[in-house]
């Protein structure tokens, strides 16, 4: 028999613990017949874990995010989250929080403080850290709570973010799900420490182990929890011990448990043995069971009719690409003088960042190496002196978590510069950036707020790892923009354009241009336009149309062929593309060549040579060409290096499309 801890809880509130766990499990119940019945496509049962989500989200205050994942449904219901929203979501429809556009609990709604999850299980952990990031910086006293289970514990943002919490005292309560199973494989093929309390040592932070089936325990130590870390920021690991009573999703099943195992966890069940407990206790009667049963039952129906008769989702086009990106309106700012230095790229860059840190007092920067040493390129040399350690943190090696804290910055008010070392380690946080940042805005509506700054390319003799053009892969996904400018003046204006646009940005840097060219640049602050190309030379023979290292392999190339009359398109923008800018070009000159870094196959050169098929085809005088590096990695030594490149190949082929 479950022993409750009611000591110092009120009958209320009892009364508060036992109604929050009923109306999860009743909506679940209902919810598996609309399964069966085809009015919902998938169902992830929390049935026998409810105790988790609700004593939870009861111990922690109405205004402190929480993170919860697939069998959380009492966090949600426990928030008061419109049922009738609740339902449409789950039926797709527009009065959903995603609009039809994801499913399940793939949302969140800073209304009630509930940040939504993705399918990969365990980045929202680093988001949760980016949020209590945000409480510490604001002093806030309050605590962030974030959900994640045994098998999700496997992946590697669990390692992350436990780790980034710990050496920065983080106020994260990171509650582990430990119901045994990860989808069929039980907890001897995830993991082989004896329980997950172990792992805070090797953290250094405190790890506790709860009956997660028992509501009062849940409650009271969260509670407790959140009130010590309120005085005291730190994060601590919760283990709460349960069992999941039904498949990972319902069409998964259960024959893979062993037989009677659920005979024996359902005598562990939270909510019987709870109603149980009260009405031994006389805190609740049998008729007050009955209709609170009642009353939430009718609610359900009602809230149910209301998603009914919502209709299907309208498809627009024009809606669905408008919500690709937040909503933003670009306002240039001019220098205020005429004032200028000369500078080379990397003084440019760090200049544009340094005066965007002074105009927004929470803009953060983070990443490795970044505080006294300055960075591994100096970008932020100086910064510590200027802004102090609070806004320049040196992360953990550790990219996919600070990307998902540079996230959670952003959802609780602040701006965030992530810094990738090299663009090449960018892999490590690959899953952050395609499936968080990307479609955070279009899923519900939450812009990320969220620069990443990549040093990139070759030329430098750095070898495979560190000196990829890797711009491409993120070019493909829709919700980012990626900047890539080829000189100082454009890198400083865009940087800081970047900073106070509301959606994700790349932010591309050639390292061999960091120090290898300059030009005098206004020395006050100002804005240049993303997406918006510029034209660094003008002919009418051909259009070569570029960006970053290309631009100088193109004028370095007209230099020395004096006969040919070209337009140079600097793209400085590859997302979203100025397609006007290239078109006219293109149709002025009747030939077109375009010119990057990056390997051939794959490239953005092949989506420019459809867009210019497609949209100038008779305005051409010959096939469109596309000079790019060779499809291999990226070689180490200079003589294979300098083969690699296309700039001794680009010349070839301007002069055999003249001649064509």
């Amino acid at each position: 028999m479950m022993k409750y801890g009611v000591k110092e809880l009120s009958n209320n509130l009892q009364k508060d613990l036992y109604y929050n766990l009923l109306r999860p499990r009743l909506i679940e119940e209902k919810m598996l017949i609309l399964l069966r019945q085809g009015k919902i496509s998938k169902w992830f049962s929390g049935i026998g874990q409810e105790a988790i989500s609700v004593g939870c989200t009861l111990a922690m205050d109405e205004d402190e995010f929480m993170l919860p994942m697939h069998r959380n449904l009492g966090v949600f219901t426990s928030r008061n989250v419109p049922l009738e929203r609740l339902f449409a979501q789950f039926q797709g429809k527009a009065l959903g929080y995603t609009q039809g556009r994801d499913r399940s609990f793939h949302f969140g709604t800073k209304e009630h403080f509930i940040v939504g999850m993705i399918s990969h299980l365990g980045p929202q952990l680093g988001l949760a850290d980016g949020i209590a990031l945000a409480h510490k910086l604001k002093e806030s006293g309050k605590t962030t709570l974030v959900f994640t289970g045994d098998g999700g514990a496997s992946q590697g943002d669990f390692h992350e973010a436990l780790n980034v919490a710990a050496v920065w005292d983080l106020p994260v309560i990171f509650v582990v799900e430990n119901n045994q199973w990860g989808l069929s494989t039980p907890s001897s093929e995830q993991f082989r420490c004896k329980q997950f309390i172990d792992k805070g040592i090797g953290y250094g932070i405190e790890a506790l182990q709860v009956d997660g089936n028992n509501i009062t325990e849940v409650y009271n130590t969260v509670k407790k929890l959140k009130q010590s870390i309120s005085k005291k920021p730190r994060p601590v690991l919760l283990e709460c011990m349960s069992f999941r009573m039904r498949g990972h999703e319902e069409a998964s099943g259960t024959k893979y448990y062993p037989e009677g195992i659920q005979d024996e966890w359902a005598k562990k069940d939270p909510l019987k043995n709870f109603e149980k407990f009260l009405i031994r206790s006389e805190v609740i009667s049998e008729s007050e069971v009955e209709q609170m049963t009642h009353g939430i039952k009718s609610e359900i129906n009602d809230a149910l009719e209301i998603a009914y008769a919502e209709p299907e989702v309208r498809v627009e086009t024009k809606i669905e690409l408008a919500g690709v990106y937040q909503n933003y309106e670009f306002n240039e700012t001019q220098p205020k003088s005429e004032s200028t230095s000369d500078k080379r790229l990397i003084d440019a860059i760090s200049d544009g960042l340094g005066q965007s840190m002074e105009k927004y007092d929470n803009l953060v920067v983070m990443g490795q190496d970044i505080a006294e040493y300055g960075g591994v390129f100096k970008v932020t040399e100086g910064f510590i002196e200027r802004f102090g350690k609070d806004r320049v943190r040196n992360t953990p090696l550790c990219e996919s978590a600070i990307v998902g804290t540079a996230l959670g910055l952003s959802i609780n008010g602040f701006k965030a510069v992530m810094e990738m070392q090299f663009a090449d380690f960018v892999t490590c946080g690959f899953n952050q950036i395609i499936n968080n940042l990307a479609k955070l805005n279009y899923r519900w509506g939450e812009n990320a707020d969220v620069v990443v700054r990549m040093p990139t390319g070759a030329g430098v003799g750095a070898g495979p790892f560190h000196s990829q053009s890797n711009e491409a892969w993120f070019v493909h996904t829709p919700g980012l923009k990626i900047v890539y400018p080829a000189f100082p003046g454009e890198a400083k204006g865009l940087l800081a354009a970047a900073v106070e646009d509301p959606n994700p940005v790349l932010f591309f840097e050639h390292k061999a241009l960091y120090r290898s060219i300059s030009e005098d640049v206004p020395n006050d602050y100002y804005t240049t336009e993303i997406g918006k190309a510029a034209t660094v030379k003008e002919g009418v023979d051909v259009s070569i149309i570029t960006y970053g290292m290309g631009v100088h392999w193109a004028v370095d190339a007209l230099k020395e062929l004096t006969e040919i009359s070209a337009d140079v398109i600097n793209l400085r923008t590859l997302l979203p593309l100025d397609t006007e800018a290239v078109f006219n070009s293109v149709r002025k000159t009747g030939r077109a060549i375009i010119l990057h870094e990056d390997c051939l196959t794959g490239g953005i050169g092949g989506e420019l040579s459809a867009l210019i098929t497609e949209n100038c085809f008779e305005y051409l005088d010959a096939p469109v060409v596309r000079s790019a590096s060779l499809d291999t990695p990226v070689p180490f030594a200079i003589p294979l290096e300098n083969n690699f490149l296309p700039n001794n190949r680009f010349k070839e082929q301007l002069l055999d499309l003249l001649n064509y």
